[in-house]
C-alpha cells in the first residue's frame, strides 16, 4: 500500500543472515560512478534511528542528546536546508525530508512514564513536534505488543508520518489493521518537496519474532522482492527519487540487500547504532568512529554498496539515542538521477555545550521532558537496597559474553519468584533459571551505594513476565544452553545468565545453529556439563545423562522462543509478576535491601566457566 503525504510545513531471518558483500566503499571519489552534472534538485535528509525513549539525555551524558535539544537541531537544520545562499554544488530548488528508521521507543523507565498516563504517550508528543515524513517500523516498536504500538502511533493524532514496512502483514491485528486501512501504516509512501516527489520505502529486520513480541503480525522474509516490487509500483508513476528507510539491525544486512535492488537512490539504515563520520566531526564524549568489520578500516559518512545495475548507493545511519542528527545532502540531476552525496554531509551531534550548543525546544521540555524527568525522580527516589559492590550490566564484556554479579542477581530473582509463586498457579516450581542477556538493559556499572527503585527498571525494563516451563527434556535443556553459547565471541542477546546450576562450554566448540521456530538444524558441541546446584548432573563430557525433566523459570519472551530458544512450544505458564517486579522484590524481601560483596561479587560466583 502507498500513501500519499505533502509536507506541512517547510520544516522529517533471510535478509538478515545475507552475508557480507566486500569492502566499503566510503567516498564518492573512491570509485562511485556519480556523474559530474549540474544539480537541479538537492534534497537535504535528516535523519536518526534508534532514539529508545532517552528522552531526558544521551545516556551518562547529562550535556548530551536529549529530544528537546534533537528537535531544536533538527528544526534548525531543515531551515538552513531550504534558505541561504547555496554553494556552487547546490542547486536553486532545494528541499528537506525528515526521516526515523524506527526503534522509537524502548520500555524501560522512561516509557513507563507514557505507559502510566497513557494516550498520547510522551515519546511520540516529542516525535509529533519534530515533524517526520516518514518513519520506519524497528523490533523494539514490538517489545510491549502490537497494542502499545497501535497506542504509539495514535498518539500522534491526525498528524502522524507514515509508518513504513514493506515486509510486515497486519491483517491479524485489529488495532494496527486499522491503521492500515487509515493509510497510516504503509508499505510505502510519497513525500512532496518543492513540487519533487520523492519515495520512501520501509522494512523491518526478518529477526523479529525473535527478538520482539510481534503476536500475529506475520514478518515476511523474502525482504529483496518485496522491497522491489514497492520500488518498481513509485517508478512506474515516474516517481524517480526513492529512499529506502530499514530497521535491518545493522549494515551488514542493508550492505547485503542493496546488492539485489535496482532504483533506489539512497538507504538511511537503524538498530545497528553503527556510528559513521569523518576524523573532523565534533563527536560525543567517549564515541568512537565504527569500523568495518572486514577491514577495519572506520566507517565514513556516506558509505557507498553498489546495486543490482552497478550504480553507487550512499548508505547512512546514526548512533542512536537522539545524540546526532543525520545529514545527508544529495543532489540530483533532472532525470531524477543522483549526481553526488555533498561533502559537508555527515553527523551532527546533538549539543548542550560548547560552541555547537542548541537549546532546548519550549514545547517539548514543557510537555514532554520536565513530566518524564518528574516520573523518574520520584523513582529515583524510592531506595529499594544498599549494595556493597558495583553490579556489572555493561553489555561487552559483560551480560552478553560473560557471567556477572547483576546477571546473577536477576537469575536468582527469577528463580525466586517462580518458586514462591508456582503452587498458586498451579505449576511445578522451578529447578533452575535461565535470564537472556539481551534483556538486561541498563548498559552500564550500576555503583556500589544506593539502589533505587530506578534501577530495576533500567535494568529489567521490558513488560516480560516471569514464566515457568515444568517439564523440559533433558536433552532439550542442553539444547536451550547451546543456544545460549552459539552467539559467542560476538555480544549476543541471547548470552545467558543463570541460577540453580552451574555449566562448562568450549568457546572453540560448534556453535549451534537454531530457526527463528526452535528448530536445531545444526546441533552444538560447545556445552560440557551441566550440574544443577543439589550436584544433579545433567551433562557430562558433553554427553546428557538419562534421567527426569527440568523446571525453569525464565521471562515469557525467552520462553516463546525469543532470541531462537529452542523451547519450541513447551508448556509454559505466567506467575503473574515482570521480571522487574521480580528484581524489586527479591531485592527488598529476600535480601532485605542488602546486596552484599560476598554473595554476588562482580565477576560472578562461578556459575559459568569456559574450558580454556
Amino acid at each position: 500500500m502507498t500513501f500519499i503525504r505533502s509536507r506541512r510545513t517547510p520544516l522529517l531471518a533471510a535478509a538478515v543472515a545475507l552475508t557480507l558483500m566486500g569492502p566499503l566503499v566510503t567516498s564518492a571519489s573512491a570509485g562511485s560512478g556519480f556523474a559530474s552534472a549540474q544539480p537541479e534538485f538537492t534534497m537535504t535528509i535528516l535523519h536518526n534511528n534508534d532514539g529508545e525513549s532517552h528522552l531526558i539525555s544521551a545516556p551518562d551524558q547529562p550535556n548530551y542528546g536529549g529530544v528537546a535539544r534533537f528537535t531544536t537541531l533538527m528544526k534548525q537544520l531543515e531551515r538552513s536546508a531550504t534558505s541561504g545562499k547555496p554553494n556552487p554544488w547546490i542547486a536553486e530548488k532545494r528541499g528537506a525530508l525528515l526521516l526515523s528508521s524506527g526503534d522509537n521507543y524502548l520500555a524501560g523507565p522512561e516509557f513507563a512514564a507514557s505507559l502510566k498516563k497513557g494516550v498520547p504517550y510522551y515519546d511520540a508528543l516529542a516525535l509529533k513536534e519534530v515533524g517526520y515524513d516518514a518513519t520506519a517500523i524497528g523490533n523494539h516498536e514490538f517489545d510491549l505488543g502490537p497494542d502499545v504500538l497501535a497506542n504509539f502511533i495514535k498518539s500522534f493524532g491526525k498528524d502522524a508520518p507514515p509508518f513504513v514496512s514493506a515486509n510486515l502483514d497486519f491483517k491479524a491485528e485489529k488495532n494496527l489493521q486499522a491503521l492500515v486501512k487509515k493509510g497510516t501504516i504503509v508499505s510505502s509512501t510519497t513525500a512532496k518537496e518543492r513540487g519533487e516527489q520523492i519515495g520512501i520505502v520501509g522494512v523491518t529486520t526478518p529477526l523479529l519474532p525473535a527478538i520482539a513480541s510481534p503476536r500475529k503480525v506475520k514478518v515476511l522474509q523474502n525482504v529483496a522482492p518485496l522491497v522491489q516490487a514497492e520500488v518498481d509500483a513509485l517508478t512506474k508513476r515516474g516517481i524517480d527519487k526513492i529512499v529506502l528507510i530499514g530497521h535491518l539491525q545493522g549494515l551488514s544486512a542493508d550492505r547485503a540487500l542493496v546488492p539485489m535492488l535496482k532504483n533506489v537512490d539512497v538507504v538511511i539504515a537503524g538498530g545497528g547504532n553503527e556510528l559513521l563520520a569523518n576524523d573532523d566531526t565534533p563527536l560525543v564524549p567517549g564515541d568512537e568512529i565504527s569500523t568495518d568489520p572486514k577491514t577495519g578500516e572506520k566507517l565514513r559518512y556516506p558509505l557507498y554498496v553498489k546495486d543490482k545495475d552497478g550504480a553507487d548507493v550512499p548508505i547512512a545511519t546514526t548512533a542512536g539515542d537522539y545524540k546526532y542528527v543525520g545529514r545527508m545532502i544529495v543532489n540530483f540531476d533532472g532525470d531524477g538521477k543522483v549526481i553526488n552525496v555533498d561533502s559537508t554531509s555527515g553527523l551532527v551531534r546533538v549539543s548542550g555545550v560548547g560552541a555547537d550548543a542548541v537549546k532546548p525546544d519550549n514545547q517539548v521540555q514543557k510537555t514532554v521532558v520536565k513530566p518524564v524527568q518528574k516520573h523518574l525522580d520520584a523513582l529515583e527516589d524510592r531506595v529499594i537496597a544498599k549494595s556493597e559492590v558495583a553490579l556489572e550490566g555493561r553489555r561487552d564484556p559483560g551480560v552478553r559474553t560473560k557471567e556477572t554479579n547483576l546477571g546473577d542477581l536477576l537469575a536468582d530473582a527469577l528463580l525466586a519468584a517462580g518458586k514462591k509463586r508456582a503452587a498458586n498457579y498451579g505449576v511445578t516450581a522451578p529447578d533452575v533459571a535461565l535470564q537472556n542477556g539481551g534483556g538486561i538493559r541498563n548498559n552500564s556499572l550500576i555503583p556500589a551505594g544506593n539502589v533505587s527503585e530506578l534501577d530495576t527498571y533500567t535494568v529489567a525494563p521490558f513488560s516480560n513476565f516471569v514464566a515457568v516451563v515444568p517439564n523440559v527434556p533433558r536433552k532439550q535443556f542442553k539444547e536451550i544452553m547451546e543456544n545460549s553459547v552459539s552467539g559467542l565471541p560476538a555480544a549476543d542477546g541471547r548470552f545467558a545468565q543463570v541460577a540453580g546450576f552451574t555449566f562448562v562450554y568450549d568457546p572453540k566448540g560448534t556453535a549451534q545453529k537454531v530457526t527463528d521456530d526452535g528448530t536445531v538444524t545444526a546441533p552444538g558441541t560447545r556445552i560440557k556439563s551441566i550440574k544443577l546446584d543439589d550436584g544433579t548432573e545433567i551433562v557430562k563430557n558433553g554427553k546428557v545423562i538419562a534421567g527426569g525433566t527440568i523446571s525453569l523459570a525464565t521471562n515469557d519472551f525467552t520462553a516463546r522462543g525469543g532470541d531462537q530458544y529452542p523451547f519450541r512450544g513447551l508448556d509454559l505458564t505466567s506467575v503473574g509478576i515482570t521480571y522487574q517486579q521480580a528484581l524489586a522484590t527479591f531485592i527488598t524481601d529476600d535480601l532485605k535491601g542488602k546486596i552484599t560483596k560476598a554473595a554476588y561479587p562482580v565477576s560472578g560466583t562461578g556459575r559459568i566457566t569456559t574450558t580454556s
